[in-house]
C-alpha cells in the first residue's frame, strides 16, 4: 500500500466526515463497568483514547474523566470521574492478548497511571507504527485523512468530559475517536499484528 506523506489542514478539512456508526454505551455505574468488561475480555482488537477536562490555568492538569474502549461495532464510554479504574478493567490493559490501538498512547497510559499505577501491555501506537508506510504526519486527524480519505470532528476536544451528563456531540466525538484507530489499524495491517514493528 502506498500513501502520501503528509496532508495539509485545508486537504483535510476537504475531505468527507467520519463517525462512528454503531453502539455507544455509556458506563457511569458498578454493573455497567462490570458488563463492560466482561464483553471487552472476549475481544483481540480494540481502539483505545481517553479524554480530560481541560484546564485553562498555568500548571493545573486534571485527572481523566473518560476512557473509550471501541470494537467495530460498540464504543464503551468508561467515565472514570463516576466509576474507578477497577481490577477488570486493569485486566484489560495489561492482557497481551487483547490488541488496544491508538493515537500518542503513552501520554494516554501515563496519565492513567495517575489513577492507579498498572503495567499497560498489548498496546500499538499509530504514530510509532505508520512510519514503515512513508507516513510523516502523527495526528489522529491527519492520520485518518490519509490513510482513509476521511475526515474526523475535533469540535468536541475542548469540552467538558466530567459534565454530569456528557452531550450527544460528546458520545459521538469520543466514540469516533477510538473507533476510527480500529478501522486505520485495520486498512494499515488487516486484523492481524503481523505488520507491527513491536
Amino acid at each position: 500500500m502506498e500513501f502520501i506523506p503528509s496532508i495539509s489542514n485545508e486537504e483535510v478539512s476537504a475531505l468527507p466526515a467520519i463517525s462512528f456508526d454503531g453502539e455507544i454505551v455509556v458506563v457511569e455505574d458498578s454493573a455497567s463497568l462490570a458488563s463492560a468488561c466482561e464483553s471487552l475480555s472476549h475481544e483481540r482488537l480494540i481502539g483505545f483514547d481517553t479524554e480530560t477536562r481541560p484546564s485553562f490555568t498555568a500548571g493545573v492538569v486534571n485527572r481523566v474523566a473518560l476512557m473509550q474502549l471501541s470494537t467495530a461495532e460498540r464504543c464503551y464510554l468508561i467515565r472514570l470521574n463516576k466509576v474507578p479504574l477497577d481490577k477488570a478493567l486493569i485486566d484489560i490493559l495489561c492482557d497481551e492478548a487483547v490488541t488496544k490501538v491508538g493515537a500518542g498512547v503513552q501520554n494516554d497510559i501515563r496519565a492513567l497511571n495517575m489513577l492507579r499505577h498498572f503495567r499497560a501491555r498489548g498496546f500499538v501506537d499509530l504514530q510509532d507504527e505508520v512510519s514503515q508506510f512513508g507516513i510523516e504526519d502523527r495526528s489522529l486527524r491527519k492520520l485518518s485523512g490519509i490513510i482513509l480519505g476521511k475526515k474526523v470532528s475535533k469540535a468536541q476536544r475542548l469540552s467538558n468530559w466530567e459534565a454530569k451528563v456528557l452531550t450527544q456531540s460528546q458520545q459521538l466525538y469520543a466514540a469516533t475517536d477510538a473507533w476510527v484507530c480500529v478501522e486505520i489499524f485495520r486498512r494499515l495491517f488487516g486484523d492481524g499484528a503481523d505488520g507491527l514493528s513491536r
